[in-house]
């Protein structure tokens, strides 16, 4: 071809290409308005709904010529089947139909694709277990060209969804879990072939969520047509990629368990739905707790397969095989769901193989689903054996186990087994060393076997450890281990050292109890048990455990400890608490306790302390501190967040005690320097260590206050870091009684408060005490006094309130220098003002008979104190 004729050639196509663009936009500004669209609308609806097999809804449609022919869809509504519920399957404010060209040219409209964007789906699983999407499968293979050609369905169009949102709900209930930003296809890929492509993340709706970190999940699956849905052949892969553990318990719980870690995960499906063959693969990298960063964090990679059937959700056929360390993990079993498969086996069998399994590994698992377990203690040793679990047949079944699982006995008919465990796991080489042991914890050797624990026939895992712990004799472990919780009871004797770093290496909360303490080796008898993963919300508080949690470590039936008279049973349960508890005795023999904000060690000679979960009772405690001796009792709640509003509660009980005695015991000397001016700065609320919120009573037979003697005294007592309140202060005192209130603050110098009432005051007692000779009858009296210092003489110096009082009917009888007025007389009532080491007569009235004089008078706060009269002023002649 010459030169000229390739360019007329050229110019020619151009010229069609432009005749042709001129066409195309000629049809799409002139086609659009001559289509009737309301004539298609019904059309379309209709269209669909044959298509999905659900009636369709739609407000408005519009043409659309470009880039392909089609219709635009305004508020596509795709109704639910009835059984699952009455809210939309698909709603999508805006949806592109593209439209078949061959059909339309023959006078048919056919749809070849649907997309939608921003859509809603909801995926929803009825009470029988069905799902709305098999409704729609169902259609789709009615329509695999099961009709006669001449009456042929319209085929199924691409369905595509991008930038949307997946909902799952169970019957009516719409659950906290989606997926989202999901891009979603189904499509026909050949006929009878249909597939299906998603991606999306998983979100939750009731909590915030780092999306970037709950992964990606993709999903590849194909299926073929067939007589019968459970006979469809399918082919699935499916990826969550990408997932961070925190997140992903988030997720799940709706709460962060505080594990870190990388998760993918993969689930391949092949067969058709009545068996299909499962293979899943788990790979976790850099699994721990976030409070700390072990150094080598726990990996595996657990593959899995098995044969499942959607119609009895049965299992079969079960296989799991993971390395571990040094060793290996190998999961295998059937998991019937009824006997309506005669195929299948009667009764569900699973058996867990451990070989040389480290125990290490062991540790990290639990250091990683539990908190509170030592960052820095290290587990040696190896693990081996077999468990199986073999379900029993219900009475009158035809199914029978294997013969091989029931040997006969020679000479005896076959042996039926007391539970469906069988077999054993034998710990060889444990040592735990580490996190404040200071020498390895040393078990060479230790079977864990299946074991009978309650009458219900329940089984758990049983051994029994005898544990060297510096005591007399080896402390004896008795171990439960069941599939929801341990138990662990604990006997015997073992020292305060070893007992103080095993409860912190083991995070028992209660482990702060022993370390002030030194002294003989403890008597211990102990029921630790709980869930492997606690519980975090109860619903009510009188829902009892065993309906939150399944039983399934059996414990021994209900026992009491031994121990002292008023020792309590530990209540051993067969159901699992939702926590964490620990309840039993501990005894204490020549034991001695030192507290910071305390001068000296408390000498115990006996104490026990009861545990039951919820508060820890020290009952009672003979203890001897300085030249004081005594009994109490000590109540400490557990687990309280905010301990002003939880003090510590306790009881002191004294036999005859001497102020001066107290004083040296606690307060040391009485000067300022000593041992009582450290002692108050110690309690000043910017020094460091504060006393603890206590709250109680102290009662003692007598108390002597120098020349007073208070007999029957109670005291109610809230101690604050920086503010100790006297609440009550109830005592027999110069005949009468006496009741009392106050504050003590610390600072740079103690000060205290002080208000009290006096009721039935003996005068003979009262005049005793100042060495006066005072008689008739009772008075009453009450004040408010305020003083600081560290001495007698700067608290009496410092001292300044009021008091008031009242006498009747008295008599000052020894006196010289007592007015005349008080010889004898019928009332005496006066307020009084403490200042500058003095009480001192303020308003006062003395009545006799009609006459009413006043008098003055003062008492020295001296020891002993003194009433002293001023003398009469002399009368003034009259003037002339």
């Amino acid at each position: 071809m010459t030169e000229d004729e390739q360019g007329r050639h050229n110019k020619r196509r151009r010229l069609w290409w432009a005749l042709l663009a001129l066409v195309v936009v000629l049809a799409v500004l002139l086609v659009p308005p001559l289509v009737s669209v309301s004539r298609y609308k019904t059309r379309i609806t209709s269209l669909m709904s044959a298509s999905l097999g659900r009636p369709v809804r739609l407000s408005q449609v519009r043409v659309r010529l470009l880039p392909r022919p089609g219709f635009v869809l305004y508020d596509l509504t795709v109704d639910e089947d009835p059984e699952f519920g009455g809210e939309a399957f698909l709603h999508a404010s805006t949806v592109t139909a593209s439209i078949r060209l061959l059909p339309l040219w023959r006078g048919h409209l056919q749809i070849s694709e649907i997309s939608v964007d921003e859509a809603s789906l909801n995926l929803v699983r009825s009470a029988a277990g069905r799902w709305n999407l098999e409704s729609l499968f169902k259609t789709a293979a009615t329509k695999a060209g099961t009709t006669p050609a001449t009456h042929a369905a319209p085929p199924l169009p691409y369905l595509s969804a991008t930038n949307s949102r997946i909902n799952f709900k169970n019957g009516a209930e719409k659950l906290p879990f989606s997926l989202v930003a999901t891009d979603v296809s189904f499509w026909q890929e050949n006929p009878g072939e249909w597939r299906i492509r998603l991606r999306g993340q998983p979100a939750r709706t009731d909590v915030s969520l780092d999306l970037a970190d709950t992964g990606v999940v993709e999903l590849n699956a194909s299926a073929h047509s067939a007589a019968a849905l459970s006979q469809m052949p399918i082919h699935l892969d499916l990826e969550w990629r990408d997932a961070q553990l925190g997140q992903l318990t988030r997720l799940a719980t709706g709460s962060d368990a505080g594990w870190r870690g990388d998760l993918r995960g993969e689930v391949h499906v092949d067969g058709t739905p009545d068996a299909a063959t499962v293979n899943t693969r788990l790979r976790a990298a850099g699994v721990h707790r976030a409070e700390f960063a072990p150094v080598a964090p726990m990996d595996f990679d657990a593959n899995c397969g098995f044969v499942y059937h959607y119609a009895t959700r049965a299992l079969e056929k079960l296989v799991c095989d993971s390395p571990l360390g040094d060793g290996h993990v190998r999961i295998a079993g059937d998991l019937p769901a009824t006997n309506t498969a005669p195929q299948l086996p009667a009764t569900p069998r699973v058996s867990v193989e451990l070989d040389r399994v480290p125990v290490g590994a062991a540790l990290d698992a639990l250091r990683t689903v539990r908190s509170g377990v030592g960052s820095d203690l290290e587990a040696a040793g190896t693990a081996s054996g077999k468990i199986s679990y073999a379900a029993l047949a219900a009475p009158g079944s035809e199914a029978k186990m294997p013969a091989k699982s029931y040997p006969a006995k020679k000479g005896a008919a076959a042996a039926r087994p007391a539970g469906p465990l069988s077999g054993s796991i034998t710990v060889d080489g444990l040592q735990l060393r580490g996190d404040g042991l200071a020498s390895p914890i040393v078990v060479p050797k230790f079977v864990l076997a299946p074991s009978v624990v309650a009458s219900e026939q329940q089984q758990a895992l049983v051994s029994s450890v005898a544990v060297p712990l510096g005591g007399t004799t080896p402390l004896a472990l008795n171990v439960r281990l069941g599939v929801a919780g341990y138990q662990v009871t604990a006997r015997g004797a073992a020292s305060i050292a070893r007992s103080r770093e095993v409860a912190h290496a083991t995070g028992i909360k209660q482990a702060a109890a022993l370390d002030a303490l030194a002294g003989d080796p403890l008597t211990v008898d102990l029921l630790a048990q709980g869930p492997w993963l606690p519980v975090e919300d109860v619903s009510s508080d009188n829902t009892p455990p065993s309906e939150i949690v399944t039983a399934a470590a059996a414990p021994a039936p209900h026992s009491t400890i031994a121990g002292p008279a008023k020792t309590r049973p530990i209540p051993v349960s067969t159901d699992v608490p939702a926590t964490d508890s620990l309840s039993g005795t501990v005894t204490l023999h020549n034991a001695n306790w030192k507290a910071d904000y305390l001068a000296s060690h408390v000498e115990i000679a006996t104490a026990t302390l009861h545990l039951d979960g919820a508060v820890s009772d020290w009952d009672p405690i003979d203890f001897t501190y300085g030249p004081l001796k005594g009994t109490a009792t000590l109540s400490v709640p557990a687990g309280c967040d905010a301990p002003a509003s939880c003090p510590v509660r306790f009881q002191v009980a004294f036999g005859d005690l001497d102020a001066a005695t107290v004083q040296t015991a606690i307060l040391g000397a009485r000067q300022k320097g000593t041992l009582l001016s450290d002692l108050i700065n110690r309690l000043h609320p910017a020094s460091s260590p504060q006393w603890p919120s206590l709250e109680g009573t102290v009662t003692a037979d007598s108390l002597v206050l120098g020349p007073l003697t208070l007999k029957n005294v109670k005291a109610g007592v809230n101690l604050q870091p920086a503010t100790t309140e006297i609440a009550s202060l109830d005592a027999a005192l110069l005949g009468g009684s006496l009741h009392a209130t106050g504050q003590f603050e610390s600072g740079d110098k103690p000060y205290y408060e002080l208000s009290g009432d006096f009721a039935k005051i003996d005068p003979a007692a009262v005049g005793e005490l100042l060495g006066e000779t005072w008689r008739g009858g009772t008075f009453a009296a009450n004040g408010k006094i305020e003083l600081s210092g560290f001495t007698s003489d700067d608290l009496a110096s410092s001292a300044k309130g009021t008091l008031h009082f009242e006498w009747r009917h008295g008599a000052l009888a020894g006196d010289p220098s007592a007015p005349a007025d008080l010889a004898r007389f019928d009332r005496w009532t006066a307020d009084a003002i403490v200042a500058k080491g003095k009480i001192a007569l303020d308003k006062n009235e003395v009545a006799v008979g009609s006459r009413k004089r006043t008098v003055d008078a003062s008492v020295t706060l001296e020891e002993p104190p003194k009433v002293t009269f001023p003398a009469p002023k002399p009368a003034q002649a009259k003037k002339p």
